[in-house]
């Protein structure tokens, strides 16, 4: 009795354990978001606890702490403005050695100041694949670090009052891409660090927009807004690249024109000697994110004035596609705008309304299959610019197309007809000629047999002639011959009877 319970017991148990198991494996096989502080108090206990791929979720709050992302986890922040990760000026506010990591929608702050790799906002420390997006990141060291890192993105940050806003060593194969990076000392840093992107940034305001020190060639930068008091720092002979291939970056100090009237200035901007922008920009770039049907696009711009009130809606009724912005014009001087839109978001044909009054803005020649690029300018005026892709208007625009082909067809029809009809009368022409050339021709035939008939018949009568008086001949000669013969006969008989 005793052996059967336990034996029981036994199996009972080893239900529980299987059970057990299977619950965990089914947990650990979805991530899960962990609440901060709800759920854990401090950030780094959360991350400590939280398994590769969970989402740490970090309610509004001011967290002061140092934390170590040493989890492939994603940080997350309630808001930008309002949660706020604070160093209280000692080491990094964040240091990730983990790759694939994720941090957003956070305010860090009041790193360290005195050790090299304990002074950052976030601190990559031998890290890819990470993505740090929408933060506010000020008042610290060095903003965000990379050090031996690859492949990690960096964009749409807020990044001011740092001493180095990014700095990168070691680093390549980076995307730093759409952030505000404005009040530090040096905008960019480079140490040993080549072959990454850095694109659509503004970087204003600061001593040193960006400072390439040893070995940093082949990086791309392009597409960026710079007015500093120093635009570029180059420590030695190093060759990047400063446009795409047709457009390149605005220089607030530029002094070149555009010419031929297409936000792209003639005259390249000289950095140095081996480092040219050949594409630099009469305005400054803009990228702005539209969101419709599930999907996301992006309408970038090149404007002299400042854009503001950015929006994109489909009306109600008439199904039109409308970008719509305000601009404020700077430095009194005339405003133009060139702004590419992607295809699949609004197709041609284009109206545009300077406030109430439509004009034709001219299509450049670097529209293609997926975006259209307009050009257009007005005077320097604030104005409210309205950019309509009407469905109406494209349907009458396809009617209008395929009503001028017919036309063209018909043109065509017709010059063919009126082709056909020439050559039938000259056919026409080439008949009634040869009816008269056929009538004379069978009239000099008819005198011609006329004329051989009588010449047969007159052959006839001569050879009649010929025959009759050749017979006359034929009996004559015998009549005459005979008369001879005959007179020769008696001649020689009277010859015989007379004596000798």
């Amino acid at each position: 009795m005793g052996k059967a319970v336990f034996t029981s017991f036994m199996i009972l148990c080893s239900f529980l354990i299987l059970f057990s198991l299977e619950c965990n494996i089914s947990v650990k096989a979805y991530p899960d978001i962990i609440h901060v502080p709800t759920a854990y108090p401090t950030i780094q206990v959360a991350i400590d606890y939280a398994n590769p791929g969970d989402t740490i979720f970090v309610e509004n709050g001011v967290y002061y702490e140092n934390i170590v992302i040493h989890k492939s986890i994603s940080l997350v922040g309630e808001d930008q403005d309002s949660t706020i990760i604070s160093g209280n000026k000692t080491g990094n506010v964040i240091r990730i050695i983990a790759n694939e990591v994720n941090i957003q929608g956070f305010t860090l702050e009041e790193s360290g100041s005195q050790d090299a790799r304990a002074r950052a906002g976030i601190f990559i420390d031998h890290s890819s694949g990470n993505d740090i997006r929408y933060n506010t990141i000020a008042d610290n060291y060095e903003g965000i670090s990379f050090d031996y890192s690859s492949n990690n993105m960096i964009s749409r940050n807020n990044i001011l009052n740092n001493y180095y806003a990014i700095s990168l060593s070691h680093s390549s194969n980076n995307m730093i891409s759409c952030n505000t990076i404005t009040d530090n000392y040096e905008g960019t840093r480079f140490h040993y660090s080549s072959y990454n992107i850095i694109s659509c940034n503004t970087i204003t305001d600061n001593e040193y927009g960006l400072y390439l020190t040893l070995f940093s060639s082949g990086n791309s930068i392009f597409l960026n807004n710079f007015n500093n008091s120093n635009q570029v720092w180059i420590a030695q002979t190093l060759e990047n690249f400063w446009d795409n291939g047709n457009e390149g970056n605005y220089w607030s100090n530029y002094t070149g024109q555009d010419a031929n009237k297409d936000g792209v200035g003639e005259e390249p901007y000289i950095i140095n000697q081996d480092n040219q922008d050949n594409y630099p920009l009469m305005g400054m770039f803009s990228d702005f994110t539209v969101s419709s049907l599930r999907e996301t696009y992006h309408i970038t711009s090149i404007c002299n004035s400042t854009i503001t009130e950015f929006g994109f809606r489909i009306g109600l009724e008439t199904g039109n596609r409308i970008v719509s912005f305000n601009t404020t014009s700077r430095n009194n001087e005339a405003g133009f705008c060139r702004i590419m839109i992607p295809i699949a978001l609004m197709d041609s044909p284009f109206i545009v309304l300077v406030d109430a009054e439509e004009l034709t803005p001219m299509l450049l020649n670097i529209s293609n299959e997926t975006h259209t690029c307009l050009y257009f300018t007005y005077d320097q005026k604030n104005h409210v610019i309205t950019i309509i892709s009407s469905k109406s208007l494209y349907l009458y625009s396809e009617l209008l197309d395929d009503y001028i082909q017919l036309q063209l067809d018909i043109y065509d029809l017709n010059t063919t007809y009126y082709d056909l009809l020439d050559d039938y009368n000259t056919l026409l022409d080439n008949c009634s000629h040869l009816q008269t050339s056929y009538n004379e021709l069978n009239s000099s035939s008819q005198k011609h047999l006329s004329n051989y008939s009588e010449n047969a018949h007159n052959i006839q009568n001569l050879m009649y002639v010929f025959a009759a008086t050749t017979i006359v001949f034929i009996i004559t000669t015998m009549y005459l011959s005979r008369i001879a013969h005959t007179s020769n006969l008696e001649v020689f008989k009277d010859a015989k009877k007379s004596p000798s």
